[in-house]
């Protein structure tokens, strides 16, 4: 008998996903009774259908019907969606914990938090434009903030504290985010940060709040690969911000990418750039309120490398948001959206690393024991 070029795309799909995907479904909630699906394949197919093709739930639900994949409703659907959250997140965990991943040591209770932001369109001419606030726990990938707004208009942009924090949190957050009120709202609630540090708009003093020369105290730090570190504050009035300066001298490769990086914004229009602006390109700074006594400037620079790890997968998953109907029924449905994209997007980064590197015929043969769950799923 032969197989359909949809059939075969699916099962070279299947290789990729972590080997108890099937088990996971049932466990976490996402699966209680099959109606108006034959199985569990019948349902990730649809709801991918739904989020990386970023078709309507009512769009999603003909094309399954005329598929011969489900016969439900748009709002059965949506219930799926909402009970697949835990499932869809628990994949992702999978796949990213195949990437290698290593999360630095840490103090006992922090809870690690990558925050971050993303304009995200509809699709369409008229499609509308929002901006996507989200908080991801690290290494549990558990998405505990979740919220869409306005691209413009008051309390729309990307802030440290418009996120929710309590004692005990540690905030990775990029220079975007970098600002003395944003940082000083997660201090007032016991919570710390590590953040990319951004000259224009965090001012820093000495430890006693005397003057910081940035650019003497960078002359030190000559050679690659070198970390230094310094006692700083920050913020406005009588309660300062008190924190570190850790800083790493970037590689001569990665300097010169910046370095272009900066001239092609003057070439394309921009200002131009300071000599500071140009000094700054060699290094990685990142302002920190964790005391040296809990993680070392190493660790400090180890955690924030790590948040740009995420960054990258995240880079893809933006560019996937861009495609979709967002769903803005509840918290839950738009998590649960959320962690599907972000599943597209591991598997494909998946696919592309497994054809280029480990298979001739570009994808992973699946196991007996697979094709055994696949039979009687």
């Amino acid at each position: 008998m032969s197989i359909s070029p949809s059939d075969e795309s699916w099962e070279v799909l299947l290789s990729l996903f972590p080997s108890n995907w099937r088990e996971q479904a049932r466990k976490l909630g996402a699966v209680e009774r099959l109606r108006g699906f034959a199985n569990i394949d019948n349902l990730m197919r649809t709801l991918l259908i739904h989020v990386a093709q970023g078709y309507s739930l009512r769009e999603t639900v003909v094309r399954a019907k005329a598929s011969e994949l489900a016969a439900i409703s748009d709002v059965a659907l949506l219930k799926r969606l909402r009970n697949a959250e835990r499932w869809l997140r628990s994949l992702c965990l999978g796949l990213l914990e195949e990437e290698g991943v290593q999360m630095p040591p840490l103090p006992n209770g922090w809870r690690v938090r990558a925050v971050d932001g993303s304009l995200v369109k509809e699709p369409g001419r008229t499609g509308s434009q929002w901006r996507l606030h989200y908080s991801l726990q690290l290494p549990s990938m558990l998405c505990d903030h979740l919220e869409v707004t306005a691209v413009q208009g008051q309390g729309t942009g990307e802030r440290l504290h418009r996120f929710p924090a309590q004692r005990g949190d540690l905030v990775l957050a990029d220079r975007g985010m970098c600002n003395p009120v944003g940082i000083g709202s997660l201090r007032k609630r016991r919570a710390h940060v590590i953040v990319r540090l951004n000259t224009g708009a965090l001012p820093l003093r000495g430890g006693s709040g005397e003057k910081f020369d940035l650019l003497a105290h960078l002359q030190s730090v000559k050679r690659p690969g070198h970390i230094a570190e310094w006692t700083v504050q920050t913020g406005e009035g009588r309660a300062p911000i008190s924190g570190r300066l850790c800083v790493l001298r970037k590689s001569e490769q990665q300097t010169q990418r910046a370095l272009r990086k900066i001239h092609r914004k003057t070439q394309q229009g921009g200002p131009k750039p300071k000599p500071a602006t140009l000094a700054y390109a060699n290094y990685v700074m990142v302002f920190t309120t964790v005391a040296a006594t809990e993680l070392t400037a190493q660790e400090v620079l180890e955690w924030y490398r790590l948040r740009w790890q995420i960054e990258l997968v995240f880079k893809r998953l933006k560019t996937l948001l861009r495609v979709g109907h967002i769903p803005k029924y509840d918290d839950q449905s738009s998590k649960a959206w959320l962690y599907a994209k972000l599943l597209v997007a591991l598997l494909a980064e998946k696919l592309i690393r497994i054809g280029q590197t480990l298979s001739p015929w570009g994808y992973l043969l699946p196991s007996e024991e697979a094709s055994r769950q696949a039979k009687t799923a």
